[in-house]
């Protein structure tokens, strides 16, 4: 196989998009439409890739991996032509093939790049364009053939004669040029079209005339190159991508009761016999065991999740839920938290930057901030840890064993030992040894027939 480089076109502004977020940089299924092009050329064994930035670019360079990725600048947008120029200086002198494709094509796959690059180099062609057909091909560059069935030319939709728009087959903007014959082409061609841009079309007609071999692969999926260039399409990308996932995880033994109202991030990872609820968002780097049951009505974000859990209308960011745990409903784990395993962290419960140890339970209504939990601890309903002073923020520790009774607050920093019993309506300012009861409220005094005194007041 010849030694293969790719070029991503991602300078446009994308205007249709009314958006101050660079166009390739808006996300389908969580992450940004160029990303997942530069993911789908990751597994093709490339010898480089170059993205041709313009507006935005520092945006995109913090925001895309950059592992093994070239970047060029085009100041000023003068059309495809122009773009693929800005990647000369890199690719002039380097024998093989280059690999051309938009930013804004994040449907594109692993699969039928491969395809093409096989096809090309095996028909030894000096040029393969991608195309596929379309019922309404408007909007998009025609195919042209000759008599014989030769790719000879592409016409943009604004440059095309009322018989070429009728052509359904469409031009993809995906390329793969012979460096030698991109070089030179790209050196011929002109501005003079309705737009005063160099198309990188016009490459196909210079290399048919010099009697290249100007070829097409017809791919029959045309969803995996529809070019996003609003939000309409955006929502379609999603829409289609979203179906991609769902549909790989189905497939693989996880149950999804409703397809349609479940969202999955392409790098989410879920074990076998796990059940998804309508309304569930699983986004970033999630991993999920095994016959866990999550949603409904759930968002978990770059978490881990063990086997035999149930997270249930609840959100869980950037933390790790042991196995057979249940979390819910209306819990929020915040970032930093480690549930244990066999815990409960129930209703109205927020977790945030805490370690929880195998056991516990935080059944109901209870803020644990800054917390080092033990196993086995109760943490009746209300207790708080009150872990911020104003400036700082501190630990509270619980040791393995205790009772925490409802409407405590622990003022950190404090140490509860091992153990230890705290009564409700405690508000506990000093450590306690292992073993020990700590009561800390005001003693009560009951005034008879008070009552009638407070009413008269009333009146």
């Amino acid at each position: 196989m010849n030694d293969t480089f790719a070029v991503i076109l991602a300078a446009g502004k994308g205007t249709r998009m009314k958006s101050k977020l660079y166009k390739v940089l808006h996300p389908v299924c969580g992450k940004p439409m160029v990303q997942h092009v530069i993911d789908s050329l990751s597994h093709l064994k490339l010898q480089e890739t170059i993205v041709v930035v313009g507006h935005g670019a520092e945006e995109v360079k913090e925001r895309v991996s950059t592992e093994g990725i070239s970047y060029v600048l085009q100041e000023e947008q003068l059309g495809t032509g122009h773009a693929v120029k800005m990647a000369k200086e890199r690719l002039q002198d380097r024998l093989g093939d280059t690999l051309i494709l938009c930013g804004d094509t994040p449907l594109i796959t692993t699969e039928t790049l491969q395809s093409f690059i096989h096809f090309h180099q095996k028909e030894k062609a000096d040029v393969t364009v991608l195309t596929t057909q379309l019922e309404d091909p408007t909007g998009y560059g025609r195919i042209v053939r000759n008599a014989a069935g030769e790719v000879n030319r592409i016409v943009e939709q604004k440059d095309a004669n009322e018989e070429e728009k009728q052509i359904k087959e469409i031009n993809t903007g995906v390329y793969l040029f012979s460096n030698e014959q991109l070089m030179d082409s790209l050196n011929k061609i002109q501005n003079n079209n309705s737009q005063g841009e160099y198309y990188l079309t016009d490459c196909i007609q210079i290399l048919f005339e010099k009697g290249k071999k100007v070829l097409a692969y017809l791919t029959n999926d045309p969803d995996e190159t529809m070019g996003v260039n609003d939000r309409v399409a955006l929502a379609e990308a999603e829409q289609i991508m979203k179906k991609r996932i769902n549909q790989k995880h189905m497939r693989a033994g996880v149950t999804i009761i409703d397809p349609q109202s479940t969202y999955i991030g392409t790098e989410v990872e879920i074990g076998s016999d796990t059940i998804l609820h309508p309304g569930t968002i699983i986004m970033g780097k999630t991993q999920i065991g095994q016959e866990c049951v999550i949603g409904p009505h759930t968002e978990l974000r770059d978490a881990e999740v063990g086997d035999q859990s149930v997270i249930q209308h609840s959100v869980v960011m950037e933390s790790y839920v042991g196995k057979a745990t249940s979390v819910g409903p209306f819990a929020y784990i915040r970032p930093g938290s480690e549930i244990g395993d066999g815990c409960k962290v129930g209703d109205f419960v927020e977790v945030k930057n805490s370690k929880i140890g195998n056991g516990s339970k935080i059944p109901h209504l209870s803020y644990v901030g800054d917390a080092e939990i033990g196993q086995a601890v109760n943490m009746g309903c209300g207790s708080i840890t009150v872990n911020y002073d104003g400036q700082k923020k501190h630990l509270t520790q619980v040791g393995d064993g205790s009772f925490v009774g409802c409407n405590v607050n622990l003022i950190a920093p404090v140490e509860i030992g091992a153990g230890s019993y705290i009564a409700a309506g405690s508000t506990i300012t000093d450590s306690t040894p292992s073993q020990s009861f700590a009561i800390a409220r005001e003693r009560q005094v009951t005034k008879e027939n008070y009552a009638e005194r407070i009413k008269g007041k009333k009146k």
